[in-house]
């Protein structure tokens, strides 16, 4: 009996079933615009804000998600110190 075309076979559907999984991840993919210091962001209401959680205090790239002033959600990324600073010494 031949193993080769087996081994094969079976070695493309593990590629085939890892793109997959790799196509179909969005948590990775964000339209969040980089914020760039004297942007006009023209928020009306901000409806979330977050950013990775960490216990380490350093900078983070934290996302807002907002409302303009034309009733249009919006979203932008931003660095900021994370949330662990506020509890160090």
């Amino acid at each position: 009996m031949n193993i080769r075309p087996l081994l094969l076979s079976a070695a493309l559907a593990c590629t085939a079933f890892a793109g997959l999984a790799q196509a179909n991840d969005t948590s990775a993919t964000s339209k969040a615009v980089p914020y760039e210091y004297g942007m006009p962001l023209h928020v009306a209401k901000v409806v979330s804000l977050t950013e990775p959680p960490t216990q380490l205090c350093k900078v983070v790239t934290a996302d807002m998600k907002y409302i303009d002033n034309a009733g249009k959600p919006e979203e932008i990324s931003y660095r900021k110190l994370s949330d662990a600073c506020n509890f160090q010494n």
